[in-house]
C-alpha cells in the first residue's frame, strides 16, 4: 500500500462526480484495517463535514466487513467458544474494545466462585454459590425498566453496567460455569431464555434411552430472576400460557450458534424500536450469516 497514493485517495472522497467518489471509496475499501489510521489522520485535520461524514462511513464499512468475516470464521470454525462470540458481536457496536479487560472481567468473577467451591458440593449448591456471587457479590441484576436497549446486548456493556437482558445474564452464568467445569447450558426456550443443569454422569439405565435429556437435566434455572431455580412442569405450564406445543428442543441445551443468533435477534427488535434502518439491515447480515434456526 503507498501512501502518497492512500493520501491522495481520500483528498478525492468528497469529489462532486459520484462515479469517482464511489470508485475512490471501493478503492479505499480494498485495502481494508490498513488505511483506517490514514483516514482517521484525515478526519482530525479535515473541517469538512462532508469529507469528515464520508471518512465515518467508510471506516465503519471496514469494520463492519471485519465482524462479518470474524463471525462467518467463528462459525465454519465449529463455533466451540462462546466467549469468543459474544466479542465479536461486541466489535460490532465496539469496534476498539478492549477485549482482554472484558475476558479479565470474566475470569475475576470465575475466581470469586472458584475459591468457595468445594468438590464435594451438590449441584444445587454450587449453583447457590454461582448465585450469591454474580447477584449479591458483583450485583448482576435483570434491566426490567429499560429491557429494550441494545446496550443489554453487549457483553462489554453488561459487564460494565451489571445489567442486562435474558440472554446476556444467562451467557454470563453458563461462560463462567463451564469455565469451572459446572455443566451449566443455555435453553431456546420461546419469548425466554433459560440455563439447564445437566447430569453429565447419568446413571447407565437412562443413558441410553430415548428420553436422554430429559433424565439428564437436573433443574433449570432463570439468570434473569437471580439464579432462579425451576423444574421441567414449570416449563410445561409456561408453553401451556403461549399456546405452544411441548417439543424437545424447548427443553434441551441449544448450540452457540443458536444462542449467537437469539442475541442478534434481540438487537434487531431492539433497533426497530428505536427506527435505526441501517443497523437493522448490518444486524440481518450478521444474522444471515448462520442457517435459519429450527
Amino acid at each position: 500500500m503507498n501512501e502518497k497514493e492512500v493520501e491522495s485517495l481520500i483528498k478525492l472522497l468528497d469529489d462532486p462526480d459520484v462515479e469517482i467518489s464511489r470508485h475512490v471509496e471501493d478503492k479505499l475499501l480494498s485495502f481494508g484495517n490498513e488505511v483506517i489510521g490514514y483516514l482517521e489522520n484525515a478526519w482530525s485535520h479535515s473541517l469538512d463535514a462532508i469529507l469528515q461524514e464520508r471518512i465515518e462511513n467508510l471506516v465503519h464499512k471496514i469494520q463492519f466487513s471485519n465482524v462479518k468475516r470474524e463471525l462467518e470464521l467463528w462459525y465454519i470454525s465449529g463455533s466451540y467458544d462462546l466467549l469468543q462470540g459474544m466479542l465479536i458481536i461486541n466489535k460490532y457496536q465496539y469496534p476498539d474494545i478492549d477485549e482482554q479487560k472484558i475476558i479479565n472481567q470474566i475470569e475475576d468473577i470465575k475466581r470469586d466462585i472458584w475459591m468457595q467451591l468445594i468438590y464435594e458440593m451438590t449441584a444445587v449448591e454450587k449453583v447457590k454459590l454461582i448465585n450469591h456471587v454474580l447477584y449479591e457479590t458483583h450485583g448482576f441484576t435483570g434491566n426490567t425498566s429499560n429491557h429494550q436497549d441494545p446496550q443489554n446486548s453487549y457483553l462489554s456493556q453488561v459487564l460494565e453496567s451489571r445489567k442486562g437482558n435474558q440472554i446476556l445474564l444467562a451467557v454470563i452464568y453458563s461462560i463462567i460455569a463451564q469455565k469451572l467445569d459446572i455443566p451449566i447450558y443455555g435453553v431456546n426456550l420461546p419469548q425466554h431464555f433459560v440455563l439447564a443443569y445437566v447430569d453429565e454422569e447419568p446413571s447407565e439405565h437412562n443413558s441410553n434411552s430415548e428420553n436422554d435429556f430429559e433424565n439428564r437435566i437436573l433443574f433449570y434455572i432463570n439468570a434473569f430472576n437471580k439464579g432462579f431455580l425451576f423444574g421441567r412442569k414449570d416449563v410445561d405450564g409456561f408453553l401451556k400460557q403461549l399456546n405452544l406445543k411441548p417439543q424437545n428442543h424447548f427443553y434441551e441445551p441449544c448450540s452457540n450458534v443458536e444462542i449467537i443468533q437469539r442475541v442478534l435477534r434481540n438487537l434487531i427488535s431492539a433497533y426497530e424500536k428505536l427506527s435505526a434502518v441501517e443497523k437493522v439491515a448490518e444486524v440481518e447480515e450478521m444474522l444471515g450469516i448462520f442457517p435459519e434456526p429450527r
